[in-house]
């Protein structure tokens, strides 16, 4: 009897013995399609992580991804990172399509540019950090429209007296600003041709290079339950004293 197997069961890749089997074709364009459509119905980001505990065993999240963005290249819509995270967003020459009919949105006063553009370029950054670079003092309202924003966010406490809390920015601010990491800031030449600068800089300015790590620093101790109450992040704890 002829041991011959269907004409559409899809060919097994040979590995090394005792290893187990490569997944087959068909489970890789079913793999595709799950991460596609894995990215596609959610708001955020989403992380290869997230994605890979929805996939067949053996198969290479990177590679995948970065197979889908070539795919996408060229389209009306183009999967790119941010932050690490992967999302589907509008080709960058056709952003004014889907702009046409947006709301026009509340630009950031002066101040909360000033301050968003530290926080990038210097963090981990306190607020004392942030006046002494300014050479003004930054109201709490300014930093509460950026957290409003989702662009900034606390990271921890420097362990310097008083312990005062650092801020960063979000994969949000990153998201917003089409940058798919933080090396993609505007450098010193960029900053200068958009008339960003002043043509009288001094001649030692520089544009520092922000930390690419989301990872708490030596100096950095991360944030508690008992910090965010203090903030008023968070509603105190405990029980309700008794009436």
């Amino acid at each position: 009897m002829s041991n011959e197997r269907d004409a559409d069961e899809d060919d097994v890749v040979t590995s090394d013995a005792g290893a187990e089997p490569a997944i087959t074709e068909r489970q890789m364009k079913d793999a595709e399609r799950i991460a596609e459509a894995l990215v596609f119905a959610s708001a955020q980001p989403v992380s290869e992580a997230f994605i890979a505990e929805r996939l067949p065993k053996g198969v290479d999240v990177a590679a995948l991804m970065w197979k889908l963005k070539g795919l996408y290249s060229e389209r009306g819509v183009n999967l790119i990172q941010v932050g690490g995270q992967w999302a589907f967003r509008t080709a960058g020459d056709l952003s004014f399509v889907s702009r046409m009919d947006e709301k026009e949105q509340k630009k950031l006063s002066r101040a909360a540019l000033e301050v968003l553009a530290i926080i990038a370029y210097h963090q981990p950054v306190t607020r004392a950090e942030i006046e002494e670079i300014r050479g003004v003092q930054t109201s709490r309202g300014t930093l509460d429209v950026l957290m409003e924003a989702g662009w900034v966010r606390f990271r921890g406490r420097r362990r310097t007296p008083g312990r005062p809390v650092t801020m960063g920015t979000t994969v949000d601010f990153l998201d917003h600003f089409g940058l798919e990491e933080l090396r993609d800031l505007p450098g010193l030449d960029e900053l200068k041709g958009a008339g960003l600068l002043s043509g009288r800089i001094p001649s030692n300015f520089g544009i520092p290079l922000p930390s690419m790590s989301d990872e708490l620093t030596e100096d950095e101790d991360p944030i508690t339950q008992l910090d965010l109450e203090e903030l008023g992040l968070l509603a105190p704890s405990g029980d309700e004293p008794d009436r």
